[in-house]
């Protein structure tokens, strides 16, 4: 027999789902016939599997150590690598990303921030091997590839849960800094739609919804509103910094909708000006856009996202993104 005592990380999800991280080879027949015949059991009592687990809760298996065991996969070995933390603290934290890290893994063989998370948890012992079996710690926010600056994450399954529910319902100020290609002045909120083609990655922005780019070949074919804000802060009569204040958050937001209004940024071969991009890789060996996400403002907060009611956190610029900027006289 082995008994389990629910911890705070595998509280609020359900039973059957608690079983099916616990064991995971296992089929999900599997927990429903032992449930049915009590060799699983919560609290002492029979268990059907929709239950809502609550910290100190109780399971029991009614099972030899050999057949958990078969159903329990070897544990991952996750890299270490340093991390610039900008804040943490019992349940949140917030990364540095640096361009060129993966937020999240894009196919199995892939190592990604999610990755170098976990193995600072467990090296800093805030989460266990066991732990890790039934609770995985993710980012609840995503930067693409090439682009900089915080990634938030939570530590505790219901951090996680509710700051990711926070980004959802944009209750979080999202701000990014860019060098584009172009003379802007004041600022100006833009709205607009957006299409993505699942098979190239590549993102349409139209101004009016049902108007799709000439000779598209958009294979998902969902429209998604987007809003976004702009504040030009200085220019040199050719390129322009800017702040941006991300207000939905679709994939390739920033990036192609300024370059659908003229004002592609600098180093996004994607949706920029190779010719300009390239003159910027000859001078400075820059790879990657310069999009940078370094402001999180959050509002009032309760429970166990508390510590950051109110809260502002900044990511500092990289500095390639900087030098180029003091170069052209814009930082």
């Amino acid at each position: 027999m082995r008994e389990i005592v629910i911890r705070e990380n595998e509280s609020g999800q359900r039973l059957d789902k608690f079983l099916a991280k616990y064991m995971a080879l296992a089929p999900k027949s599997f927990f429903y016939k032992m449930m049915r015949k009590k060799n699983i059991t919560l609290n002492g009592k029979k268990a059907q599997g929709k239950e809502q687990l609550k910290q100190g809760d109780v399971v029991k298996l009614f099972l030899s150590d050999e057949t958990v065991e078969k159903f329990r996969p070897k544990q991952t070995v996750y890299a270490r690598k340093e991390l610039d933390i900008l804040y943490e603290d019992r349940h949140t934290l917030f990364v540095n990303k640096p361009a060129g890290m993966l937020s999240q893994k894009a196919k199995p063989s892939d190592q990604s921030l999610v990755e170098y998370l976990t193995a600072y948890l467990l090296e800093s012992r805030q989460l266990t091997e066991e732990e890790l079996r039934t609770f995985h710690p993710s980012v609840c926010n995503r930067l693409d590839r090439n682009t900089s600056g915080i990634v938030a994450a939570g530590k505790t399954l219901a951090a996680l849960q509710t700051l990711s529910a926070m980004f959802r319902e944009r209750s979080v100020r999202k701000y990014y800094l860019c060098l584009v290609y172009g003379v802007v002045s004041g600022e100006k909120k833009i709205r607009a739609f957006l299409t993505k083609d699942g098979r190239t990655n590549r993102v349409t922005v139209e101004r009016k919804k049902g108007t799709p780019n000439s000779g598209a070949d958009i294979s998902d074919g969902k429209e998604s509103f987007i809003e976004t804000e702009y504040r030009a802060l200085r220019t040199d009569g050719e390129v322009t910094l800017m702040e941006v204040h991300l207000i939905t958050g679709k994939t390739h937001q920033i990036r192609a909708h300024l370059a659908a209004e003229g004002y592609p940024i600098i180093g996004d071969y994607k949706y920029g000006n190779r010719d300009v991009n390239d003159i910027f890789r000859r001078k400075y060996g820059l790879t990657s856009q310069l999009l940078h996400s370094y402001r999180l403002c959050f509002p009032e907060c309760e429970g166990e996202l508390a510590e950051l009611s109110g809260k502002e956190i900044k990511a500092p610029v990289p500095e390639l993104f900087r030098k180029i900027c003091a170069d052209r006289g814009v930082m």
